[in-house]
């Protein structure tokens, strides 16, 4: 599909930032949508060499989204990549669900007052996929076919830990879209992409190495000597592969309507993450832990449809974790 200017929501957080510069680096126009200016700013100064081709907007709430209806002007694709994420819930469908849901449906909203708009990819995740209460055997492998089965009414409950009513979050606001589409028929089609565990180096603005994101922070404890955390699912792809499969699911045209579950082919545990950073980094060699893991292969996720459909490789974890840790050692080096 020939795609000129893209307006990539969360463009400032850890996977937006990866794919605002896929994007750039293919010519593409981007307006970026942030909640902090500040941010978006701090991306204008290291890229300097794409000023011509990148601006930001503000839109502090999806669900009270004023300006959205601006941003999406003159665009004619949408990556959404923003959604609400916290641990530290009161009330999870007012926080969580509903945010969610509203945010998915204000932009598709947004989008069809620009009829240029040609499609929409939205970042989904493994959480919408997963049957957390399945029990192997038989050995199963997951599609973009499958979803959680979890009710609205499970997921909002206010006895649900967050874990799970963010699994519903996913779920619902992913549904939002799909129901949106079929139902009003816009000229756009959509793409949804539901990956797992995502790590890798930032190129988003980081202030220290305390402040990366959650997924990369759990490496980080890691590689500081921390007790290996315990990994909910075995599967993880690089945020660079995750960026490409954005791109290819923006520009193939035969990806439109498709749910695609980008993975690594290779597992993953944390005692795997140490074993490569004592390896690779011999000053940490004594730090981290030498306790062994058990990595989880009594069902699999299909990884290969997406990279086969979108036109893009994975990364080995060994040089997702090699990548990610020399960064950080470097900013903490700085600080």
């Amino acid at each position: 599909m020939d795609i000129k200017f893209v307006l990539v929501t969360g463009a400032t957080g850890f996977i937006g930032a990866h794919i605002v510069d896929a994007l750039l680096a293919r010519g593409i126009r981007v307006r970026g949508a942030t909640r902090s200016l500040a941010k978006g700013d701090a991306m204008l100064q290291t890229r300097k060499h794409h000023a011509d081709l990148l601006e930001f907007v503000q839109i502090e709430d999806f669900e009270n989204p004023g300006g959205l209806v601006e941003a999406v002007k003159d665009v004619d694709g949408i990556v959404h990549t923003a959604s609400p994420f916290t641990y530290d819930t009161q009330d999870n469908e007012k926080e969580l669900i509903r945010p969610a849901i509203n945010g998915v449906r204000a932009v598709l909203e947004a989008a069809s007052t620009n009829p240029k708009i040609r499609r929409i990819v939205l970042t989904s995740s493994f959480a919408s996929v997963l049957d957390a209460n399945r029990k192997a055997p038989p050995y199963f492998t997951y599609t973009g076919a499958d979803w959680n089965p979890l009710t609205y009414e499970e997921a909002a409950d206010k006895a649900t830990t967050a874990v799970v009513a963010y699994r519903g979050s996913k779920k619902f606001a992913e549904l939002e879209a799909w129901d949106y589409v079929r139902e009003k028929k816009p000229a756009f089609d959509l793409v949804a992409l539901c990956p797992p565990m995502t790590f890798g180096p930032v190129v988003h603005p980081v202030s220290s190495v305390e402040k990366l994101n959650e997924s990369n922070a759990m490496l980080w404890q890691v590689a500081s000597g921390s007790a290996l955390p315990v990994a909910r699912v075995p599967f993880w792809i690089d945020v660079r592969d995750l960026a490409a499969a954005h791109i290819g699911a923006l520009l193939t045209k035969e990806a439109g309507g498709r749910r695609y579950t980008p993975t690594a082919p290779e597992r993953f545990s944390y005692a795997k993450a140490a074993g490569i950073i004592a390896q690779e980094f011999t000053d940490l060699k004594d730090h981290v832990s030498q306790d062994e893991q058990n990595i989880d292969d009594s069902y699999g996720l299909d990884g290969e449809a997406a990279s086969k459909d979108l036109g893009y490789t994975y990364h080995s974890f060994k040089d997702t974790v090699r990548d990610l840790v020399a960064q950080a050692l470097q900013m903490n080096r700085s600080e």
